[in-house]
Order: C-alpha cells, then sequence, then structure tokens
C-alpha cells in the first residue's frame, strides 16, 4: 500500500466519524485514539530493542505491578 492511500483513506475514515460526534465527544475521541498511537509506538520501539525470546510473560506482570 502506499503512504498516500494510507493517509487518504485515515483522512477520510476520520473525517466521516468527526461528523457523527459532538464537540466534546470529538476532542475526547482525539485524546484516546492519540494516546491508543502513542501506546502502540512505544511497544513497537520496545520491541525493536529486545528480541522476543528475551521477553517473557513474568516481565510485563512484573512491569506493571511496581508501578
Amino acid at each position: 500500500m502506499r503512504s498516500l492511500d494510507l493517509t487518504l483513506g485515515v483522512t477520510a475514515l476520520a473525517n466521516t466519524y468527526a461528523e457523527t460526534l459532538s464537540d466534546d465527544a470529538l476532542a475526547l475521541a482525539a485524546l484516546l485514539f492519540t494516546q491508543f498511537g502513542d501506546t502502540l509506538a512505544t511497544i513497537s520501539l520496545q520491541r525493536s530493542y529486545r528480541p522476543p525470546s528475551t521477553i517473557r510473560p513474568s516481565d510485563d506482570t512484573l512491569q506493571a505491578s511496581s508501578s
């Protein structure tokens, strides 16, 4: 898929979705999708630095409980 096709699709989807939302709901949706994207980017970056074989299920459990 070309990057132009991807951005056009995302823009069309956002415009269609925004038409159905109030101003407050639109602001909340923008906030939630930004957080979602940032979290996915963080996970992706972490995976690129640690091979999957070094990630154990207990690693995530330890990090979540220590926060």
